[in-house]
């Protein structure tokens, strides 16, 4: 990031404008009028299916997924619970490798390299928030935040950066609006607090595409806007991508693009 932003703090959504949508079918895109066509792709996914075990019984989540989000936009995946939504969100963030099909960043296939390769993509071009925040509760807010950049470095790469990387944790928590609960431990914290925790978090390494599942889903309405609201600054002040699962048909409106999953599969538009 080249510059901060100034703390997004119960951050007022304007109402949806079903022009800016770009709906994705199992036909092909589909462009509703101002949408535009010459945005660089950052990742697309082609025919992904994935099935899960339970003893005996073979389960399908994705059965032939078609997914692309374009460079600089807020694409979310709605759907019922069930459809797939997180599935084909942790094949992107290749948590997970699909059973057939291909995953492509920047036009290089991510899917079938080795886990170590995985790791690294993870560690230096995503970043992820989740619906129950997965912070370390022994750490302070600020160690939570510095916690990606202990891993991508190590320990002696780390603690030559010490200081280079506090303060851009710092800087982070302000954008969040968080910089007076720096030594607060995630018990301490509020609903709220902790997604902003968690949002900075997945900024430490600035990442060149942000993936979320359900990341107001375990919030009331008045934060869960707040927390859009500052998904949307980054988005519009930084360029990031973003990449976001929601069952919320609000939240989705305000997105710029849209894909909807039914039974596994994206829904055919009528």
């Amino acid at each position: 990031m080249s510059k901060i932003l100034n703390p997004v703090k119960n951050a007022a959504v304007a109402g949806a404008d079903s022009s800016r949508y770009r709906v994705v079918g199992v036909d092909g895109d589909r462009d509703i009028p101002t949408a535009t066509a010459s945005a660089a792709c950052i990742i697309k996914a082609s025919g992904l299916t994935k099935s899960y075990r339970k003893q005996n019984v073979v389960v399908p989540v994705l059965r032939g997924v078609d997914f692309q989000a374009e460079e600089k936009r807020i694409t979310a995946i709605v759907g019922q619970s069930g459809s797939g939504k997180s599935t084909l969100l942790h094949l992107l963030g290749t948590l997970d490798q699909p059973d057939e099909g291909e995953i492509f960043f920047n036009g290089a296939r991510i899917d079938n390299v080795s886990a170590r390769e995985r790791d690294h993509f993870r560690n230096t071009q995503l970043g992820m928030i989740f619906q129950f925040y997965h912070l370390l509760p022994e750490l302070t807010l600020l160690e939570n935040i510095m916690a990606p950049a202990m891993i991508r470095h190590g320990i002696f790469s780390y603690w030559k950066r010490r200081s280079e990387l506090k303060e851009r944790a710092r800087e982070l928590a302000a954008v969040v609006g968080l910089e007076h609960r720096l030594r607060h431990r995630p018990s301490q914290l509020s609903g709220g607090e902790m997604q902003r925790t968690a949002i900075a978090r997945a900024l430490i390494l600035n990442p060149s595409l942000l993936l979320a599942d359900e990341p107001t889903g375990n919030l009331d309405q008045e934060t869960g806007t707040s927390i859009l609201g500052l998904l949307q600054s980054l988005n519009e002040e930084h360029n990031l991508t973003i990449v976001m699962v929601t069952h919320d048909e609000y939240v989705a409106s305000q997105c710029d693009a849209l894909v909807r999953l039914k039974g596994g599969r994206v829904e055919r538009l009528k």
